[in-house]
């Protein structure tokens, strides 16, 4: 289910993106400044193919994930990911999605970063965020299996 459709996408520029970042690291704390330029203008760019990306949940799935894992700024990864998620589903008319997407979302990309969470899980749980009420049962377990992957990694490195 894509709504989007036969609707021209908006993207964010690199020089945007980068004052999203600024502003997030002002505002919860951290080493603001870019690690690799690259990293941040490669994901901005590759979404707007829509060979590759041809809805919006492959874009913000793109999106999200490459600015979470790729470190393009020196900190604040994760908070920018979810930030610039966020603004991508508000410049194409999805307002209705952003708090969710921004609420669920602070425990996942702790998650991708981590890899406990793959890019293919991330696509469906960014598509139940943004089109469904709630997360299935199944997606539910997996992300469960995920979490509980994770906090046993993090147990046995202590």
């Amino acid at each position: 289910m894509d709504e989007h459709i036969g609707l021209p996408f908006v993207y964010l520029n690199a020089v945007h993106a980068v004052e999203e970042h600024d502003w997030i690291i002002k505002v919860s704390g951290g080493m603001p400044g870019i690690n690799n330029l690259c990293n941040l203008e490669s994901p901005l760019a590759h979404i707007q193919n829509d060979t590759y990306y041809p809805n919006l949940i492959a874009k913000l799935t793109h999106l999200v994930f490459s600015i979470n894992k790729n470190h393009a700024f020196n900190d604040g990864n994760k908070r920018s990911s979810i930030l610039l998620g966020a603004y991508f589903l508000q410049l194409n008319g999805y307002d209705f999605a952003v708090e969710k997407f921004v609420h669920e979302m602070e425990n996942i990309a702790v998650y991708v970063a981590s890899n406990a969470v793959s890019k293919d899980l991330l696509t469906d749980l960014i598509h139940s965020i943004v089109y469904e009420e709630d997360f299935s049962e199944e997606l539910k377990l997996k992300l469960i299996a995920a979490a509980t992957a994770f906090n046993q990694q993090l147990a046995s490195n202590e």
